[in-house]
């Protein structure tokens, strides 16, 4: 390989980047020698197609002459909520330095120069805890928060976890003994909380470089938690065709275009020199087409000189030239293709329970929120409790055949009766009935509450196109089915609900999470933000 000048590995470490911090002693270490960097990743959600974004930069740092080091934040992973235990995770970490390894094979980059290390290797030390310790005496809770609020989702009462993560990372520069971190921009106010904070333990201040963050084929960024936004690293050609065809590609719409965004941090950086981007067409339709620079593709687009089909067409050619060396890789090795089935085995089915033949077929043993039965309701009659001057009994019309069902309320001192009449709610709807009174409640109104002296309560708005009967879903968790009841004695409610929140845009969300209508409406709060929804 030819030996580059330290401006041409400048060139080719900050290419592509949406910004970086250090420049100077970014080109001062490469007067000398080469940079150490890292990278770091939960081991959590399957690696898709979108992770080709990070690994074409950690190609560029790698033919660059960087020592790379790849971090599997293992311990981050069990602590986001212990979504999986120590024995999938572990499954996992292998997955992803066998299928990351994997892709950076199939675009040509020497590997002597990238090593790969675990998290608890070093974050479970007696050194790496002390300054964990350390790091916490000298941060506030504001600046822990403000730091996080990029990639921490952000609730009313915040997990002590969530707010040491951005300590974690910080530390993580410091053991892993490199000049640099690598990460997304969404990552920056994370690399500007280790700028101000190392240095006040002693530690010197690394060189931080963000990638841009690409959008996913649905049009928001790329979630391995949402099927139709992401292609998986081991999908058929089949697959790759039918969720480029699903994919939001709006005819001259060059903004949030998954498709444009692959074409430019992925495909074009990893052309070879002289190399055009081709977009198959027909004859009738002007036929083939090459674009030497993305500007170039991007300009005919906005002109709407290509059509978003013919653009598909050519991003799946490169999307499955890309995949093709990992798909044969992982098909030739039967140890491979069990470890991806180990890793992220298909869910569970759950079973009748042998001894209780009338347990419900769908009482899942996960604490999701898509166990939550939330839909839409039109309160066709209220009156108040006949034995309590604080309760409404009300009839609610949630589209079942059955008819209305007899809610109460706690709302007599919050909202007047006649607001009450004919209003759209929103009710947790399988909750096990409750006498209240003596009267029975088949549900609850969710309301937006603010406790204290001076007590707030607001039902929860549906969108105004919303329809009695709609079935609320939660960001990110749409496909569960909920209980037919929710056990009490599990606690699912108590548990779930302390995640559920009006956020600071007055809308509904779980755990950061939007609660959305089929129609992707949003349930808001008349006037209250940030407080729990009850």
């Amino acid at each position: 390989m030819t030996q580059l000048t330290p401006e041409e590995k400048h060139h080719l470490i900050t290419r592509n980047l949406a910004e970086w911090l250090g420049d100077d002693k970014l080109k001062a270490i490469l007067k000398e020698r080469d940079l150490k960097l890292y990278w770091g990743t939960a081991t959590t959600g399957k690696p898709h197609v979108g992770y080709f974004t990070p690994v074409s930069k950690i190609a560029d740092f790698l033919n660059a002459g960087v020592e790379v080091t790849i971090l599997f934040a293992d311990l981050h992973a069990y602590l986001d909520n212990m979504k999986a235990p120590w024995e999938l995770l572990a499954k996992r970490t292998e997955y992803y330095q066998a299928v990351i390894k994997s892709m950076l094979r199939s675009i040509g980059v020497p590997l002597e120069k990238l090593k790969f290390v675990k998290g608890t290797d070093y974050q479970l030390s007696k050194e790496y805890t002390l300054d964990v310790y350390r790091l916490s005496s000298i941060v506030t809770e504001h600046d822990a928060k403000k730091a996080g609020a990029e990639v921490v989702k952000q609730v009313a009462s915040p997990s002590l976890s969530g707010l040491l993560y951005p300590g974690l990372q910080a530390l993580d520069e410091q053991y892993l003994g490199v000049d640099a971190q690598f990460g997304g921009v969404d990552q920056r106010k994370i690399f500007t909380f280790a700028e101000k904070h190392l240095p006040l333990l002693g530690y010197e201040k690394k060189i931080h470089l963000m990638n841009p963050m690409i959008p996913g084929l649905a049009g928001a960024k790329m979630s391995s938690s949402e099927e139709d936004s992401k292609i998986d690293l081991l999908d058929s050609a089949a697959n790759v065709k039918k969720k480029l065809k699903k994919a939001f590609c709006e005819p001259g719409n060059i903004i949030d275009n998954g498709i444009l965004a692959f074409s430019k941090h992925i495909i074009f950086t990893l052309m070879k020199k002289g190399e055009k981007f081709l977009v198959p067409r027909t004859a009738e339709f002007g036929g083939d087409v090459q674009y030497e620079t993305y500007e170039d593709l991007e300009n005919a687009f906005s002109k709407q000189e290509i059509h978003p089909g013919d653009l598909k067409a050519a991003a799946e050619v490169y999307i499955n030239r890309l995949l093709d060396p990992i798909r044969k890789e992982f098909d030739a090795d039967p140890n491979l293709k069990s470890l991806s089935s180990k890793a992220y085995p298909p869910p569970q089915k759950e079973k009748k329970q042998a001894n209780k033949p009338n347990a419900p077929s769908n009482q899942n043993t996960e604490i999701e929120p898509s166990r939550l039965d939330i839909r839409v309701g039109k309160i066709v009659e209220v009156s108040k409790h006949p034995d309590a001057d604080s309760l409404y009994v009300e009839k609610i019309d949630l589209g079942e055949a059955s008819g209305p069902r007899t809610i109460v309320s706690g709302l007599v001192n919050f909202v007047p009766i006649e607001e009450m009449r004919d209003r759209m709610v929103v009710v947790l709807a399988n909750l096990k009935p409750a006498n209240l009174r003596g009267v029975a409640s088949h549900g609850m109104v969710l309301c937006a509450s603010v406790d204290g002296e001076e007590r707030k309560v607001e039902p929860i708005r549906p969108p105004p196109d919303a329809s009695a009967g709609d079935r609320v879903l939660i960001e990110n968790y749409e496909n569960g089915a909920p209980d037919d009841v929710l056990n009490p004695k599990k606690k699912v409610w108590e548990k779930l609900s302390v995640d559920l929140v009006v956020n600071s845009n007055g809308e509904a969300s779980w755990n950061g999470n939007l609660l959305l209508t089929p129609s992707k409406g949003k349930l808001t709060a008349d006037s209250l933000k940030n407080v729990p929804i009850k």
